[in-house]
């Protein structure tokens, strides 16, 4: 029985709660509708809901972001892709042959010009060398010997005491000693040379890369493999090529000062992390002829300044394009042999560019545009002919004119004659609230904002 009592006190309970339900659906459907007040959007939020309203809030100024028309002095630049090259590269080999008795350097470690390398077993060449002094010694001590015979015999000669030919002996006898003691003296300075040969030092200053030797190892003259590779990295070159059509402005433009070339690298990553995403690809309003100075904005990382110092006497058939080199002082050594880094050649410089931001060129079926900012406020369409691209920057032939204004950001929901606002207030919030609370047409603001649509 009690299970019974309460499962009736649970249906009366649901009961009075769907009826309760009904009556406050009924009510509501009876309201009649209300027409449009101006006290329904006084806040605004009624206005942001009612349709009318709406529509005219929405049809505000847009917030744009705008920048205005400079003239600079921008570079004329040809892009290309280098690699950096020692300016000297010396291979250490032996020039005798012998043991290793000493390496005075660490792999990798800067030395200067003169400073010593590798010491070899000494003591095969001193012996050779107080051998060949000692034969010197004996020959010199022959030929004084003759000398003074010579002389005993030519005064008999001259008194008719002996005959001419035992003379002649003896002065040949005398010469062909003197010859020795020539031959003797060049075998002790080849003696010297081979001696000296024990001592390798480093023939210019630059950085040593891996050695293929070791203490105790048998090194031998002129091997195949060098026992270290110098090289020197300051200053250093950058070589790189460039459309041979441009052989005429560079030769040009080089005979009045050597022409600037900058090196940039990439950004340094963090070992482990993750390398910076590339570059978004360029709009059609960024695309100009290669060559033209087109360069995408470099990630911060290396950048060299250095002036051409060798242009090549020929043209590559194959690839139409001319070796240049570039000399970097790279005194903090930033460029390394091998290294792959952009490059670019400043030919000449515009005085007198009009430069707008790269963001403010737009592309169209039509060409290239940009939205004008005129005295009231409006935006308007204005075709413009791109010259070229300068990193972020447009620079502009034809089209604009300096201190324009023009819209960088915001273009998408920009049309033909529309009014603008600088980004940054609330010209669009304000524009929604304004036309909400006026008569007639907005909405009734319920009391959270929310409006019901009046009628026509």
């Amino acid at each position: 029985m009690p299970s019974h009592l309460h499962k009736a006190v649970l249906f009366a309970v649901l009961s009075a709660s769907v009826a309760a339900c009904s009556w406050q659906k009924g009510a509501d459907s009876a309201a009649p509708p209300v027409a449009a007040q101006g006290t329904g959007g006084g806040t605004g939020r009624g206005g942001a809901g009612g349709g009318g309203g709406g529509r005219r809030g929405g049809g505000g100024p847009v917030p744009v972001v705008t920048a205005r028309v400079q003239t600079k002095s921008i570079p004329v630049t040809i892009p290309a892709v280098g690699t950096a090259e020692a300016l000297q590269t010396v291979q250490i080999r032996a020039q005798t042959t012998g043991q290793l008795s000493a390496l005075h350097f660490s792999e990798g470690q800067e030395v200067r010009k003169g400073q010593p390398l590798f010491t070899l077993d000494a003591r095969p060449f001193q012996a050779a060398l107080s051998q060949a002094e000692a034969v010197l010694a004996r020959d010199t001590a022959t030929a004084n010997n003759a000398e003074r015979q010579k002389a005993s015999y030519e005064d008999l000669y001259k008194r008719g005491l002996i005959p001419r030919d035992q003379y002649e002996t003896q002065r040949a006898s005398t010469d062909s000693l003197q010859a020795t003691l020539a031959a003797d003296r060049a075998a002790v300075d080849n003696a010297k040379l081979n001696l000296g040969y024990t001592q390798i030092v480093a023939p210019i200053s630059g950085r040593t890369g891996a050695t293929s030797v070791h203490t105790g190892d048998l090194v031998r003259a002129n091997d195949a493999t060098p026992l270290v590779i110098i090289n020197q990295l300051s200053p250093i070159y950058v070589s790189f090529a460039v459309p041979g059509r441009y052989l005429g402005d560079i030769r040009r433009y080089q005979a009045r000062k050597p022409l600037v070339v900058l090196a940039r690298g990439q950004a340094a990553v963090a070992p482990g992390a993750q390398a910076p995403a590339p570059p978004p690809p360029t709009s059609q309003a960024q695309q100009v002829a290669p060559g033209q100075g087109a360069t995408a904005p470099a990630p911060i990382g290396l950048v060299e300044t250095g002036r051409v110092s060798f242009i090549d006497n020929t043209v590559d058939a194959t690839t139409g394009t001319i070796k240049l080199k570039g000399t970097f002082q790279n005194s903090d050594q930033g460029l390394w042999p091998g290294l792959f880094v952009t490059v670019e050649l400043q030919v000449t410089t515009d005085e007198n560019a009009l430069v707008v931001p790269a963001t403010a060129v737009q592309p169209s079926a039509s060409g290239q545009f940009v939205y004008v900012v005129g005295a009231d406020r409006t935006a308007q369409i204005r075709p413009v002919t791109v010259s070229r691209q300068a990193g972020e920057e447009m620079i502009i032939a034809r089209g604009l004119s300096a201190g324009e204004e023009v819209v960088i950001d915001g273009q998408l929901r920009l049309t033909p004659g529309a009014q603008i606002s600088i980004a940054g207030g609330r010209g669009g919030g304000e524009g929604g609230r304004g036309q909400g609370g006026q008569g007639g047409q907005g909405g009734q603001g319920g009391p959270r904002g929310r409006g019901r649509k009046g009628s026509p």
